[in-house]
């Protein structure tokens, strides 16, 4: 794993930054963990990619909060600006 950001998916709607800080940091420093609001999903940046490819490995199908989770390393965002495809 090349970066220290994961995506955590299937989340409980009831579930807090700070639970799922206290989650991952068993596996490391947690650097930021910032939950979608409504959407079920959030992110967490760990301080190495080691403890975010631990974190990843150890809690990927695991249940938290009544939920299975889906962790998996977090990709770039999408370029959300239109483009143009009559200019070629």
């Amino acid at each position: 794993m090349q970066g220290s950001k994961l995506y955590v998916g299937n989340l409980n709607y009831s579930v807090t930054s700070e639970q799922l800080e206290e989650l991952f940091s068993n596996y490391g420093q947690v650097k930021n963990v910032n939950i979608i609001e409504g959407k079920g999903f959030g992110f967490v940046e760990m301080s190495e990619p080691s403890e975010a490819d631990k974190a990843r490995e150890e809690l990927n199908g695991s249940s938290f909060s009544g939920r299975t989770l889906k962790v998996d390393e977090a990709r770039p965002p999408k370029d959300r600006q239109g483009r143009d495809y009559r200019r070629q």
